[in-house]
């Protein structure tokens, strides 16, 4: 701003000062976030520890003793917060996964011995495919929820090169290497893996989010084969639609896939099952799994995932899902296509109330089970049998095998990468310019750093 013979001239803002204003606000914002949180968390354990102590029916002096241990674990915890945590904290052992935006290792944090999967996206990567909000939401999502149903998320830090992403290592595997191990799952076999998923898509559906990618991929299995869910970077809502325009290409041009449509359900199985990994790992991904509505421009909510869910159930029972084809555009076709499309195949027999839950899943969403609540699910006569209340107490329907707490062999083998090494000078500034976005990425779970020096007894080798 100038004055100019009386008058005032208002000069525009430059971009860069834009930039610089809007990190300076996202830092303070963040900051104060950060306090009030901190806060929060902390009176919450204290209260978590006086009721585990008045429901023991501990002796005060008892109690004075824990409240002391306590207080000691919060200093260590406020102490280690303030030490930066970078990838020289872990040993990377093995690549355990890979996908579009970059890969999961098992990893092992050098000063606890503890076991974990490192996720590791690559910045540059997200920022061109515009990945963001994605990722920015499946941090926040794994940051909240805390129960028995989604994969624990204990750190997360960043460099030049990468974002990182401290998760619990779930030796089981995940529910798409587990479908491809077998022709078809019993009914008795789905029966269990359906309703635990139920319960764990209700539990983020009660902290307000809905999934979106709900898929076998995604489906990860403990060391005693129950399940939790995974990958939130298409989580709650976010309408970033890069692939249906992909999906979309083809819409008009007549259908391709006679010859997928002409075979047998053996060899459709096989067909898909050959051609699966590779969807899997693609940028573009299937849309298999992907509820009608979501493709639309007319919205959609959480009844989204149940869909999915019906997707999972069919593929379960028959070996392939139902709208499986040659291409993603024929895919997406038949999902739009759904009331001709989807069929049962007569030569692969399944009950009545097996086909009748698959179908109240896939169909209308206004007319969906689940609409008017999850028990509405819950009583379908498929699951009857089912305890709700403690159905991961019991033995899963398959049991896991594993022989120590390192134990990779109920997954893929992958090829080493080049994803952890260092960035050319050259590209550091070009990195540093778009950095902010990625503004308080940071994260460390209380749990997660004042368990030091101690590995849970489920997780020793050989008792897993």
């Amino acid at each position: 701003m100038a004055m100019t013979g009386g008058t005032t001239t208002s000069f525009p803002m430059s971009n860069h000062t834009r930039e610089r204003v809007t990190v300076a606000k996202l830092t303070l914002e963040n900051f104060y976030s950060n306090l009030i949180m901190q806060h929060e968390e902390r009176e919450m354990r204290q209260k978590q520890l006086e009721k585990v102590m008045d429901d023991e029916g501990l002796p005060d002096e008892e109690k004075r003793m824990r409240r002391t241990q306590h207080a000691r674990k919060e200093t260590e915890f406020l102490r280690l917060k303030r030490t930066r945590l970078g990838l020289d904290d872990f040993e990377s052992l093995k690549v355990i996964g890979r996908g579009a935006f970059g890969e999961v290792r098992l990893v092992q944090k050098k000063d606890t011995g503890h076991i974990y999967a490192m996720k590791i996206l690559r910045k540059a990567d997200m920022l061109e495919k515009e990945q963001i909000a994605h990722i920015r939401a499946e941090r926040d999502i794994l940051v909240e929820a805390d129960g028995a149903w989604v994969v624990k998320m204990f750190y997360s830090f960043q460099d030049k090169r990468n974002l990182y992403l401290i998760m619990e290592f779930l030796p089981g595997g995940d529910m798409m290497t587990l479908l491809m191990k077998k022709d078809t799952l019993s009914e008795e076999e789905t029966q269990f893996y359906i309703a635990e998923t139920v319960l764990a898509i209700d539990s983020i559906h009660q902290m307000g989010f809905i999934h979106r990618d709900i898929k076998p991929d995604n489906l990860l299995l403990d060391s005693r084969g129950h399940v939790k869910l995974s990958d939130f970077g298409l989580c709650t809502g976010l309408k970033k639609a890069h692939r249906t325009e992909f999906y979309r290409n083809l819409t008009h041009n007549p259908p391709r896939d006679f010859t997928f449509q002409n075979m047998n359900s053996k060899r459709k199985a096989e067909t898909w099952k050959k051609n699966r990994r590779q969807l899997a790992y693609s940028t573009v991904g299937t849309p298999d799994y992907i509820a009608p509505e979501v493709f639309m421009q007319t919205g959609y909510n959480k009844l989204c995932d149940w869909w999915s869910l019906g997707v999972i159930m069919y593929e379960m029972l028959i070996g392939y899902p139902p709208f499986c084809s040659e291409t993603p555009q024929e895919t997406y076709r038949k999902v739009m296509n759904w009331k001709e499309t989807l069929i049962f195949p007569p030569e692969v027999p399944i009950s009545e109330k097996s086909k009748d839950l698959i179908q109240r899943f896939c169909c209308e969403a206004d007319s969906r089970t689940g609409a008017s609540g999850v028990e509405e699910i819950k009583s379908h006569a498929f699951f009857e049998g089912v305890d709700w209340e403690h159905t991961r107490e019991r033995p899963a329907a398959i049991p896991i095998e594993i022989r120590s707490i390192d134990d990779t062999s109920n997954f893929d083998e992958f090829p080493e990468s080049d994803i952890l090494q260092p960035v050319p000078n050259a590209v550091e500034s070009d990195y540093k310019a778009k950095d902010w976005v990625f503004i308080n990425y940071t994260y460390k779970r209380f749990e997660g750093l004042t368990a030091r020096g101690t590995i849970p007894s489920y997780m020793k080798a050989g008792k897993l």
